[in-house]
């Protein structure tokens, strides 16, 4: 198990050094991934939420704190949201943002692979849409999109170099 790199790991209320149409944006993809995790009974309280990568209207990665309501489930996970379907995700392979997100890239392969091929839903993430083909088109066409373009963009601010 992993522990989480905080240091790309921000406050949302921090960012008012950045765009303001863009932090607008990312406010709406943070309020949405707090009303989808806290949809869920297990959550309990929300102790804090870190901003990790995203693109306004597009996707927005957060890292979650919790005092779940059951002892069974992860006091830090991540949430991917966005104009694609929510996700929330365990740390343990993914200690920072894109690495998370290339997790949920995985993970929804695995459903529009398991929809195309007419198989059995029960061992692939959740998706809050109906498994048709055209949904699983729709979904990879923005998975290719997260890999090509948010994970090369945000990458190139790590080092400098896509």
């Amino acid at each position: 198990m992993s522990a989480v790199d905080y240091s790309r790991l921000f406050e949302i209320d921090s960012m008012e050094a950045w765009d303001e149409e863009e932090i607008l944006e990312l406010k709406k993809l943070h309020d949405e991934a707090r009303r989808y995790i806290d949809s869920f009974r297990w959550s309990g309280e929300i102790k804090r939420v870190l901003f990790g990568m995203g693109i306004g209207g597009v996707v927005g990665v957060f890292l979650f704190e919790l005092a779940p309501a059951r002892p069974d489930v992860d006091k830090i996970l991540w949430v991917v949201v966005g104009d694609l379907p929510p996700a929330h995700l365990v740390t343990d392979e993914a200690p920072e943002p894109d690495l998370a997100l290339e997790v949920y890239i995985y993970q929804m392969r695995r459903w529009v692979e398991a929809v195309k091929a007419g198989g059995d839903l029960a061992d692939v993430i959740p998706v809050n849409a109906p498994p048709t083909i055209e949904n699983a088109a729709d979904l990879e066409s923005r998975l290719n999109m997260l890999e090509t373009e948010i994970l090369p963009w945000y990458r190139q601010g790590d080092d400098g170099d896509a």
